[in-house]
């Protein structure tokens, strides 16, 4: 069984109209670059690493690492929680989409693109790959989690024009798990109890886990002001705000109590019926 493959997101060409970065930039980006930290993204990619055969439920969750769309923390907000699905039978697809960003006005719209694009080629291979169609999960940590939101609310809204047969596809997620989620705010700002016109919920808006905590700028508070909207549209949510612990933790331990927050997940995965083995067709 494979352990794991990456794909490209896009079969030729980026999205028309893509903006591109200077040579010189990327050269300098490129040179930044850490162990823990991608900073520049230029062809988006998928990583799929999959659940073994023995534990296979059908489940899968796309996971955004987080990084202001500057950067991506790669391993400790994507590689490390794939694995940790792994254990308990969810394929995990780590999305490398594109940093840093493009439009400075429009810093979400590059990203959208690709999580747009990330969820119609899962849907896509999904038998291939032994995914539930209708189960398919969209996580993202601080910047991720905002363009979490943003695939949830927007996929009404083409931001791409179709390239193949998989944009035929839907992509709407089965579930959104906004972690930490940053930009909420008007005129995406963390430090406002506020939140911007961006965020659209509704009655089509998936059910949808949050973790933040109170010391993270204002970002619990407009956690708590999504909650009052998820009620509003009659979705399905449920919201841990934790005293302390920051920003950017992933899911590595700490004394904090937030350093469970993904056990409270897969609590609320299982008790949503997402993590239900099923026969894929």
């Amino acid at each position: 069984m494979r352990n794991q493959i990456e794909i490209l997101l896009w079969p030729t060409d980026l999205p028309a109209g893509a903006q591109t970065i200077p040579t010189s930039q990327i050269e300098k980006l490129r040179d930044e670059e850490t162990n823990e930290h991608l900073t520049f993204v230029g062809q988006p990619t998928l990583t799929v690493y999959f659940a073994p055969e023995d534990k296979s439920n059908g489940c899968c969750v796309v996971i955004c690492p987080g990084g202001g769309y500057n950067i991506l923390a790669w391993p400790k907000e994507g590689i490390e929680l794939a694995k940790w699905f792994n254990n308990f039978g969810v394929t995990a697809v780590v999305l490398k989409y594109r940093v840093p960003r493009r439009n400075p006005d429009k810093p979400h719209w590059e990203p959208l693109q690709d999580g747009q694009r990330a969820m119609r080629l899962v849907r896509q291979n999904a038998s291939q790959w032994n995914i539930d169609t209708s189960r398919i999960g969209l996580l993202g940590f601080s910047a991720g989690g905002h363009l979490t939101l943003m695939v949830g609310t927007q996929h009404g809204m083409d931001s791409y024009n179709p390239v193949d047969s998989a944009d035929v596809l839907s992509s709407r997620p089965d579930f959104l798990c906004p972690i930490y989620p940053a930009y909420l705010g008007p005129n995406y700002r963390d430090d406002i109890p506020e939140l911007g016109n961006l965020v659209k919920i509704d009655s089509d808006t998936p059910p949808t886990f949050m973790s933040v905590t109170l010391d993270d700028d204002y970002r619990g508070v407009q956690a708590g002001l999504l909650m009052s909207e998820f009620k509003r549209a009659d979705v399905i949510a449920e919201a841990h705000i934790y005293a302390i612990g920051g920003h950017g933790y992933g899911i590595r331990p700490s004394d904090n109590p937030v350093s469970n927050w993904h056990w409270r997940l897969k609590e609320w995965m299982k008790s949503q019926g997402f993590l239900q083995i099923s026969t894929i067709s």
